[in-house]
């Protein structure tokens, strides 16, 4: 089985503009897509990859311009000092769960398969799926279904888990479908168990904290003229990349000068760029990607 089909492959490192001689960022190595893609077309230049999930280091080329960061991008500037890299050219992350994350049914993140509640990018870490359906208070399940999962029944799941869970500690995936599946018409089913799914996993994982500690550090990491380019696939990941990068905060709150230009790090480039229908065909995951692109202020 293909550990992750690239979304956007070769648009995304179109989009970094390359410098065959440039440093650059893959801050989500995963199968190692872009990072083989880019590592073909430098000469002289040097990549660093950020994965938290061990399984990735088996996709990590052997190749002396290539580093393999084995830990969470939200700590994107203390890798770049331990590696003697002060700023870089480009950066490039795709957000979002690996297709080997998805399909190995042993890590819990899909409700495809009955396993263990887990749903951690990085098994070294201590708070899984598990803890948090069994732990979490009904008003704490309730805000994060409806925030990170943006569904409706997010009341109704999270007083159907406090109720389950006094009579049997919920453990695997098949209890967290069934108690679902009481509740939501069968028409509604797999996009509402979606919704649950992304609601745990963005919570156990810190997702959407981590990706704005990213985005901020990535406007000193890059140099002035720098490119960044980012690749999310849900609104809650896309819509703080977009504020940031219209307005230079995530509050989408523009601070203008004198002139009318707008303070912000970063000056957005072009249209958002989506995969081609015949993309979505070969790999329907790809459907909901969104891509921005932006530069870093050259006086930055």
């Amino acid at each position: 089985m293909t550990y992750h089909t690239t979304v956007l492959l070769h648009e995304g490192v179109e989009a970094l503009n390359l410098k065959t001689d440039g440093v650059y960022v893959d801050a989500t190595f995963g199968g190692g897509g872009h990072s083989n893609l880019i590592l073909s077309q430098l000469d002289g230049g040097k990549l660093l990859a950020f994965d938290q999930d061990p399984d990735a280091e088996r996709n990590a080329p052997a190749d002396d311009r290539f580093v393999l960061c084995k830990g969470n991008f939200r700590f994107l500037k203390n890798f770049l000092v331990a590696n003697g890299v002060d700023q870089v050219d480009g950066i490039l992350a795709d957000f979002g769960v690996s297709g080997h994350q998805f399909d190995e049914g042993s890590r819990g993140f899909s409700y495809r398969f009955d396993a263990e509640l887990d749903m951690r990018m990085n098994p070294n870490q201590e708070l899984d799926a598990k803890s948090v359906v069994n732990t979490y208070e009904e008003a704490q399940l309730r805000d994060m279904f409806h925030q990170y999962g943006e569904t409706s029944y997010g009341s109704a799941v999270a007083r159907r888990i406090v109720s389950a869970r006094q009579e049997v500690k919920l453990e695997r995936i098949e209890q967290l479908v069934t108690l679902v599946d009481q509740l939501v018409p069968e028409r509604k089913r797999k996009s509402e168990l979606s919704k649950i799914f992304q609601a745990i996993r963005i919570e156990v994982n810190d997702e959407l904290v981590a990706l704005k500690e990213f985005v901020e550090q990535s406007t000193s990491a890059l140099k002035p003229g720098g490119r960044f380019v980012a690749i999310s696939y849900h609104s809650l990941e896309d819509r703080p990349i977009k504020h940031f990068f219209r307005s230079g905060n995530f509050n989408d709150k523009q601070d203008k000068d004198l002139y009318g230009n707008i303070n912000r790090p970063l000056n957005p480039v072009g249209k958002v760029v989506v995969p081609s229908k015949e993309e979505i065909e070969m790999n329907p995951r790809a459907r909901s990607a969104k891509m921005r692109i932006a530069d870093k202020n050259s006086n930055g």
